[in-house]
């Protein structure tokens, strides 16, 4: 092992993100720079035009909810123009903008972005990682991504791993990532069922393992269910009410929406051990005017939580059921039920899953699992010698459009890959020398209600009545579920082709682009992580401070304490801008806490004064 060059593994995950290598035989997860074991799935650019990823950009989201960007898993590899997208730009701060091919880009600063630009920040940075730690270079990656992500998204993610100078080797879907990481050094054999409810999606798989192959015998999901939608229905709740007490449609003022999706995420956390938590969010929103600040205080119990969100663990729990009977499996048969993924460890998931399966396995960690996965099969691609196979499955059915109208399915769902197909076809009408191929995936016999993942043209057919040309059309699917497609006229040998991996939504230039200027788009490693922290956290509380002084310049009318409280905020502001482009840590440390002692003076004012004035 010494010898090669290490390939680490993967999780990119809607919310968090974790590395992981196999070392001494044993898979293990990698900290990043700041000691943690997971890196927040978030990129952000501040005013400066600093670029930063993980925790730094997620620390400053709230007084920059535009310009950071979360669970943009959700979005990559979809179109535009899809029901999806549409719904997120309604609940997402940061702007949605759409791409040349309908793909989905994000405005970043002062440009537009493509989502496999911001995954591709999110790999560098634990590229960085896995560098800092073995004190090597590292450049090639098992990444994972969702069973049910179709070809497109698969793209976009390899896409990412280019832009971010990575090699991907191989493209493995999670729930078997987690499977191998659970099967790991037991004696497991017989079926297991992976059950992973993540930040953004769910996939379900049914696998069945006996020493030490993995054979995958059905799988499903859905690619927009996840702890994101739970979040939002605890944002809703919240800004109903307040909409119903206030008059004020919170959705429409970004940085109330950011600190709303901040304050669900943590209310939904915690109420995973307790019954009861309080959600205070003071001076969420300033009306115009001039008049006071508005606070939002609740209350929300488990039970209300559950009650909010009962439908959406209900779903997750037929999906599974469905996969369960596409394999054939009861689950009185399954040996073990393995929970994957955060939303796991929500008593209403656990306890659905626990009534309709079994009492899930509590074996791994439902957030490090996967890269775990991931990090196992980088170790069996590098050994020859490798005990380790894994057989895995097409998520969706691939086929062609025919006359009609209709879908001809060539390759159906949890066919075992890598695969080849070849079927015969016939031309469709008299005099006809051209065909077109359209490569289509989904489980409808109507083309127009499948995916269309590309299309080509077969031309110089001979003259002839309909039927009498013969053409073969061959699917090919690789191990990473990549799909190449060719037609051939089987009386003169004349073919063409197409690899489907064009929906990543970056043309072939801009790709060529981003890689020779990646340096410009990746997040500056000059500075150390500390001072990049304090410069973050200078110049969030530096925007905290200066959206108070309007309040309490009014609240504090033309008196000699406000006027020397405000000389001396002004005055504190303008030396802390100046200090932010400094790379002195001690320096930028002192002027928090000097801008700190200001924002709690300011606190103090607005909620005595305030309080005085109601």
């Amino acid at each position: 092992m010494a010898d090669h060059e290490p390939v680490i593994g993967i999780d990119l995950g809607t919310t968090n993100s974790v590395v992981a290598l196999v070392q001494g035989g044993q898979p293990q997860v990698i900290k990043n720079r700041a000691g943690q074991l997971l890196t927040p799935s978030v990129v952000a650019v501040t005013s400066g035009g600093k670029r930063l990823v993980g925790h730094l950009a997620k620390r400053q989201a709230i007084t920059n909810p535009e310009n950071t960007v979360y669970a943009s898993k959700r979005l990559i590899g979809r179109k535009f123009s899809s029901a999806q997208i549409q719904k997120a730009r309604e609940v997402l701060p940061y702007h949605l903008l759409c791409g040349e091919h309908d793909d989905v880009r994000v405005q970043l600063g002062d440009r537009p972005v493509s989502l496999p630009e911001v995954s591709a920040a999110v790999l560098q940075e634990l590229r960085k990682d896995a560098e800092a730690y073995l004190g090597r270079t590292v450049t090639k990656a098992v990444v994972t991504v969702p069973a049910y992500f179709n070809d497109g998204q698969r793209q976009a993610t390899k896409d990412a791993g280019r832009i971010a100078g990575l090699d991907v080797l191989r493209i493995i879907n999670e729930p078997t990532a987690a499977a191998l990481a659970y099967g790991f050094a037991r004696n497991v054999n017989g079926k297991i069922a992976v059950f992973d409810l993540g930040g953004g999606t769910l996939d379900v798989s049914v696998l069945d393992v006996s020493k030490g192959v993995f054979e995958v015998v059905s799988t499903g999901g859905d690619t927009y269910l996840g702890g994101e939608d739970f979040d939002n229905r605890i944002i809703e709740w919240l800004v109903m009410a307040f909409a119903k007490e206030h008059g004020v449609d919170l959705r429409k003022d970004r940085m109330a929406l950011q600190r709303l999706k901040d304050a669900a995420e943590r209310a939904k956390m915690e109420l995973s051990t307790v019954q009861e938590t309080a959600i205070n969010l003071p001076f969420l929103y300033t009306p115009s005017g001039g008049t006071s600040a508005l606070h939002l205080q609740a209350s929300l119990t488990r039970a209300k939580l559950e009650e909010l969100t009962r439908d959406l663990a209900e779903r997750s729990v037929q999906i599974a059921e469905q996969v369960l009977a596409e394999a054939k499996v009861r689950a009185a048969d399954l040996k073990e039920i393995v929970l994957v993924g955060g939303m796991t460890r929500m008593p209403l998931v656990h306890a659905l899953v626990t009534r309709h399966f079994k009492e899930p396995s509590r074996g791994v960690h439902p957030e490090e699992v996967v890269a775990l996965g991931a990090a196992i099969q980088a170790d069996a691609l590098l050994r020859p010698d490798s005990q380790v196979l894994l057989l895995d499955v097409t998520p969706q059915s691939l086929g062609v459009a025919i006359a009609g109208g209709y879908t001809r399915r060539l390759i159906g769902k949890n066919t075992t890959v890598p695969t080849s197909v070849t079927e015969t076809f016939h031309t469709s009408r008299d005099g006809q020398t051209t065909v077109k191929i359209m490569v289509l995936q989904g489980e409808s016999d109507l083309a127009h209600q499948n995916e269309l993942l590309g299309e080509f043209i077969l031309s110089g057919l001979r003259l002839a009545t309909r039927g009498e040309v013969e053409i073969d059309v061959t699917f090919d699917i690789n191990a990473e579920g990549i799909v190449s497609v060719s037609a051939r006229d089987r009386e003169t040998g004349l073919q063409q082709s197409i690899i489907v991996t064009a929906s990543g939504g970056l043309t072939d230039t801009e790709l060529k682009n981003i890689l020779d200027d990646q340096a410009d788009l990746l997040l500056e490693a000059s500075a150390s992580a500390e001072v990049l922290n304090k410069r973050t956290a200078l110049e969030s509380v530096a925007k905290e401070v200066e959206a108070m002084m309007p309040q309490v310049r009014q609240l504090t009318g033309n008196s000699e304490f406000g006027r020397d409280a405000l000389r001396k905020a002004e005055a504190v502001l303008t030396s802390s801008k100046v200090a932010l482009k400094s790379s002195d840590l001690i320096l930028l440390a002192d002027w928090v806490d000097q801008l700190e002692k200001t924002r709690t003076l300011f606190v103090g004012v607005l909620e005595r004064l305030g309080a005085r004035q109601q």
